[in-house]
């Protein structure tokens, strides 16, 4: 295949940089244009001229931001491309602030009054869900003239991610260890996990570990100024907008009740939730022929498959893993992959991992870094499903109802991967070695989203405690909370790894995206038991997922889950994670025991 086939074409977007920047400007022209709509949202007329406006912008506003962000992820190193995102994210901001008054106006207005008008002006209620949920939280939003002064606000809001980026990433410096055998490493966030896993020595492990963690270290009082920052933000806005506590601000857009959060860690952090995760790592260290497990011993391998692939392998597997669902399904997933679609292998100054982007009546886009390890062929299945979600909800949703929630996005993800995983098992193909491999995969796979997500939902839980109780926070503090829940539900002492408690300065998405991570959770909990459940061929059960997926945004997620078969609002989903995660660290144990 050509370097063509494998890079996207993003010509679909804008055909040169004239276009592009044609309508940056047109995305600044909405600015004045919003303006006149102030004080007539009460109004048939109003409303319908403001929707229309919105709409437009919206739509410019994606086509930009997609087309800005994937071109600045395909090489990071050029300036203009990522000043160009800024760009874009400049004029979206000031249309924000002068909309302001929007939702204090449509609220004065009146659910009924908005009810009627979207009975007789039909071409607009792909709204409609949208209005529900800010008519729900109708007592958190502000009068007009305080709306606005809080939208002035709004570019601090995210500084400490921005202020986290800068030192996490912008000021980075890379550093030297010199291993065991003399020879020399420069250790960086890219690769300390895959030398670690190539290691032999426990010394060396632990040189590398703390050659890399020696950044957070020296900077331990400025991450934990950083991300005291973080929860006074979000103190500021729960307090602002009378929310009961920082948890219920961030659960209640999407109608999560924090029973769900709740019952997540309760479960996974019981005695009896964490027993399989302590067996595993019990297990992994006797097998690995170590005098205790360290954390960073995760990255090392059981058994490691040999086999390599490529890239036209990888997809022909997935697609094979996926010939007993019906034809529309497979047909899907061929159709996300198609070339022009999916930037494959892995170049300069291209952006680290994977992703799928789409909506908004866009095609979706894959971006990959392939280099031909079984890791590669899971991580093809899962972000193909993130694409096929995406299909089906364009399928069937109007454009505005198109976007799903993090908390149901990583649901096709997983499904692909579930299965997938089973289609190996079962193929008779694998060598012991592979078997191996494949089940320390999947365990880890529950053992990562499942969780370590939830142990860090939970620190943010507790660090958010601290911050409404308006008691201190420093790194000791944030240190001293990590510490206590890795033991709890790892059965592991940190404090003996030296600088592991400073963990929470490693993990971007607690800066950047508080309270976000137990999705993940949540997430490969519903996957699992859909999964399941379409496995045991139970009547309907592919049709659920399938509705799942065709509902995009067009309702809350607990809703959305529980109409596929799951209920997490009981304890009864992440127990039966618990469960799965024992059966497979058994079958694993007597792979072992074969060897």
């Amino acid at each position: 295949m050509d370097q063509q086939q494998t890079q996207w074409d993003l010509s679909v977007f804008y055909p040169n940089e004239e276009a592009f920047l044609s309508d940056i400007e047109k995305l600044k022209s909405f600015v004045p244009e919003v303006k006149k709509f102030r004080g007539k949202i009460a109004s048939e007329e109003g409303l319908a001229g403001y929707l229309t406006l919105d709409k437009k912008f919206t739509l410019t506003y994606i086509n930009l931001a997609f087309f800005a962000s994937m071109r600045a992820d395909r090489d990071r190193r050029n300036v203009e491309n990522t000043s160009d995102e800024s760009k874009v994210e400049l004029a979206v901001q000031s249309y924000i602030a002068e909309a302001s008054y929007f939702e204090p106006e449509l609220l004065a207005y009146g659910q009924d009054n908005v009810n009627a008008f979207f009975a007789k002006h039909p071409e607009f209620s792909e709204y409609s869900f949208s209005f529900e949920k800010l008519f729900r939280g109708q007592k958190h939003v502000l009068d007009a003239e305080k709306e606005k002064l809080l939208s002035s606000y709004a570019p601090l809001h995210g500084e400490g991610g921005n202020l986290y980026s800068l030192l996490t990433v912008a000021d980075y410096k890379p550093k030297e260890v010199t291993l065991s055998d003399g020879s020399k490493k420069e250790i960086n966030l890219s690769n300390w996990t895959s030398l670690i896993a190539e290691t032999k020595k426990p010394e060396d492990r632990q040189a590398i570990f703390e050659c890399l963690y020696s950044w957070y270290d020296e900077h331990k009082n400025t991450y934990g100024e950083i991300y005291n920052s973080v929860l006074q933000d979000q103190l500021a806005i729960q307090k602002s907008r009378g929310y009961e506590s920082i948890l219920e601000e961030h659960l209640f857009n999407n109608a999560i009740p924090t029973s769900v959060f709740h019952s997540l860690i309760d479960v996974a952090s019981s005695e009896k939730g964490s027993a399989p995760l302590k067996k595993y790592y019990e297990l992994r260290r006797k097998y690995l022929g170590l005098e205790k497990h360290r954390s960073y011993d995760r990255f090392l391998q059981l058994a490691k498959s040999n086999k390599k692939y490529t890239y036209e392998e990888a997809k022909d597997l997935f697609f094979a893993s996926l010939k007993n669902f019906p034809e529309d399904f497979q047909n899907k997933a061929k159709e996300v992959l198609r070339p022009g679609y999916v930037d494959v292998y892995p170049s300069l100054g291209k952006r680290t991992g994977a992703y799928s982007n789409g909506g908004y009546d866009h095609h979706p886009f894959i971006l990959l870094n392939f280099q031909g390890e079984l890791d590669d062929v899971f991580t093809l299945a899962h972000e193909s499903g993130h694409s096929m979600h995406t299909l089906y909800s364009e399928e069937s949703q109007p454009t505005l109802k198109q976007d799903y929630t993090i908390f149901v996005a990583e649901i096709a993800s997983t499904f692909n991967e579930h299965n997938l995983l089973d289609y190996l098992l079962a193929s008779g193909t694998l060598s012991h070695e592979d078997r191996i491999a494949l089940l320390q995969k999947a365990i880890d796979e529950i053992c990562s989203t499942f969780y370590r997500q939830t142990l860090f939902g939970h620190y943010e839980y507790e660090a958010s405690l601290l911050a409404e109780k308006g008691e201190p926070i420093n790194y000791q503090v944030l240190s001293s909370i990590m510490t206590r829940l890795y033991k709890q539900y790892y059965g592991i002492d940190i404090e003996e790894e030296k600088l592991k408690p400073l963990v929470w300065a490693y993990i971007p998405h607690l800066f950047y995206t508080p309270f976000y991570v137990y999705q993940y959770a949540t997430s490969f909990t519903s996957s699992m038991l859909i999964y399941e459940k379409v496995k045991a061929k139970e009547p309907e059960a592919f049709t659920s997922y399938v509705n799942l997926l065709r509902s995009g945004g067009s309702d809350f997620p607990i809703e959305q889950v529980k109409k596929a078969g799951v209920d997490l609002t009981s304890k009864e989903p992440f127990e039966a994670v618990v469960s799965r995660m024992s059966e497979l660290v058994d079958l694993l144990e007597k792979e072992l025991e074969a060897k």
